[in-house]
C-alpha cells in the first residue's frame, strides 16, 4: 500500500514538473554570433589553416645545416708487415690508414632566409585575411537564419491572433445563428472558413521549426527544436547613412579587399626572394686528416657555384608578372566591393519606401476596416462576403508587412556583408 502511494506520488511530482517546466532559454543575435564562432566546425577548421601557416614561417626560417663527413683511406687487406720486436709477419691492414674528415656549410648571402620568413608571414597575413572573408560570408548566412526564424515567430504569432480573433467573431456568429439572426448556410461558411486561419498556423509553425533547424545546423548544436529559441527586434530604421558613408566603411573593413592588397605586398617580396636565389651562396669547408708521419692536419676549402647559365630567370619574370596579376585582381575587387554595397543599398531602399506607407497608413487603415466590418456585420448592416474579404485583406496586409520586414532585415546582413562590417543591427 505504501509502495503505491509513493509511485502515485512520483507521478504526480513528475506531472507537475513537466507542467511547470520553465521555457527555454531565448538567445539573442550576440550570443548566437558568439556561438556560431565557438562551434563552427568550418570556422574551426579555418583557424587551423592559419597555424598550419604559422608552421611554415619556422620552416622557412630555418638555416641550412652543416655537412658532415668521414672517411678512411689506403686500407691494405692482402699485406702483412713485421711486428716491431722483429718477429714473424702479422696481419695488418691498417699500417698505413689515411683518415680524414670535413665539415662544411653553405652561407646563404642577399637576406635569403630573411627574405622567406618575410614571405611566409605575409602568406599567413592573408590566411587570416581569408578566414576573416570566409567568416563574413558564413556570418550572412548565419543572420538570414536568425532573421528568418525571428520573421516565422512573429508570422505564428500573427496567426494565433487571426484564429483567436475569428473564433471570437465566431462564437458571436453562432449565438447569432440561435437567435435566429443569420441563416444556417451562412454559419457554415463562416466555419469553414476558420480551415483557412488554421492552415496558416499550421504552415507558421512548420516554416519556423524549419528555420531554427537551419539555424541549429550552423551552430552544429544538436538540441532539440523545442528547446531552442531565440529574441530580437523584428523592426525596422527609417532612416539609413548615405551611400557614401558605406562605401568608405567597405573600403576599409572588406577582408577580402585587405587579402587583395597584401597579396600584391608579398608578390613584391617574392620578386625580391627570387632576384636574391639568382645570387650565388659559397660553401665553406674544413677537414682534418692524420697522414704519417704528420700526425694530424687541417685544411680549408670553398666552394662557390659558376651562375653562367642558370641565375633563376624564370622566376624572376614569374614574380614580376605575379605582381602585376595580383594588382588587376585588386582592382576587379574594388569595382565587386562598390557593386556590393550600392547593390545592396538599392534593395535596403527599396524596402524601406515599401515600409514607410505601410508604418504610417496600411496597418491601421486595416485593422480599421476589418474592426467596422466585423462590427457592422454582426448588426446586419454588411454583408458575409464584405465580412470574409474584410478578414482577408487584414491577413494579407499583416502577413504583407512581416514579410517586407523580413526582406528589409535580409537586406540589411546583405549590406553588412557587403560592407565587411554591422553597421545596421
Amino acid at each position: 500500500m505504501a509502495r503505491r502511494a509513493f509511485s502515485a506520488g512520483l507521478l504526480m511530482s513528475t506531472i507537475c514538473f513537466g507542467q511547470n517546466a520553465p521555457a527555454p532559454h531565448a538567445f539573442t543575435w550576440q550570443e548566437i554570433r558568439d556561438k556560431f564562432e565557438a562551434t563552427n566546425p568550418t570556422l574551426l577548421a579555418g583557424k587551423i589553416g592559419i597555424d598550419e601557416s604559422k608552421a611554415d614561417e619556422i620552416t622557412a626560417n630555418l638555416r641550412p645545416n652543416p655537412d658532415f663527413t668521414a672517411g678512411i683511406d689506403q686500407l691494405n687487406f692482402f699485406s702483412t708487415q713485421p711486428t716491431p720486436s722483429g718477429g714473424a709477419n702479422a696481419y695488418r691492414p691498417f699500417a698505413f690508414a689515411f683518415p680524414s674528415a670535413s665539415i662544411s656549410y653553405l652561407y646563404e648571402r642577399r637576406h635569403k632566409r630573411e627574405l622567406r620568413l618575410e614571405s611566409a608571414q605575409k602568406a599567413t597575413a592573408i590566411a587570416e585575411s581569408q578566414l576573416a572573408d570566409q567568416e563574413r560570408n558564413l556570418l550572412f548566412n548565419l543572420r538570414s537564419a536568425f532573421v528568418q526564424t525571428l520573421q516565422q515567430k512573429a508570422v505564428v504569432t500573427l496567426t494565433r491572433d487571426n484564429l483567436a480573433y475569428y473564433d471570437r467573431l465566431l462564437g458571436v456568429s453562432r449565438e447569432r445563428f440561435k437567435a435566429g439572426d443569420i441563416a444556417k448556410i451562412d454559419l457554415s461558411r463562416l466555419e469553414l472558413q476558420r480551415v483557412q486561419f488554421e492552415s496558416d498556423l499550421q504552415t507558421a509553425i512548420v516554416n519556423l521549426r524549419t528555420a531554427k533547424i537551419q539555424l541549429l545546423m550552423l551552430l552544429n548544436d544538436r538540441t532539440s527544436v523545442e528547446q531552442f529559441d531565440i529574441d530580437g527586434p523584428f523592426e525596422f530604421r527609417e532612416q539609413i547613412s548615405p551611400l557614401e558613408e558605406f562605401r568608405n566603411t567597405a573600403m576599409e573593413a572588406r577582408p577580402d579587399l585587405k587579402a587583395a592588397v597584401e597579396s600584391i605586398d608579398k608578390a613584391r617580396t617574392d620578386h625580391r626572394l627570387a632576384v636574391a636565389n639568382g645570387s650565388t651562396d659559397p660553401t665553406f669547408g674544413m677537414d682534418f686528416a692524420r697522414n704519417p708521419p704528420i700526425p694530424v692536419f687541417i685544411g680549408l676549402n670553398v666552394n662557390i657555384p659558376l651562375r653562367i647559365f642558370d641565375r633563376n630567370q624564370g622566376e624572376k619574370l614569374h614574380t614580376q608578372l605575379e605582381i602585376t596579376h595580383s594588382e588587376r585582381l585588386r582592382d576587379a575587387n574594388v569595382a565587386q566591393v562598390f557593386s556590393d554595397v550600392d547593390s545592396a543599398y538599392a534593395t535596403l531602399n527599396s524596402n524601406l519606401t515599401l515600409l514607410r506607407p505601410y508604418k504610417a497608413m496600411y496597418l491601421q487603415e486595416a485593422v480599421e476596416v476589418r474592426d467596422t466590418v466585423s462590427f457592422a456585420y454582426q448588426r446586419g448592416g454588411a454583408s458575409l462576403l464584405d465580412f470574409l474579404q474584410a478578414q482577408q485583406d487584414y491577413r494579407s496586409i499583416e502577413l504583407s508587412y512581416l514579410n517586407l520586414v523580413g526582406s528589409y532585415l535580409t537586406a540589411a546582413s546583405q549590406l553588412n556583408m557587403a560592407v565587411g562590417r554591422e553597421v545596421i543591427q
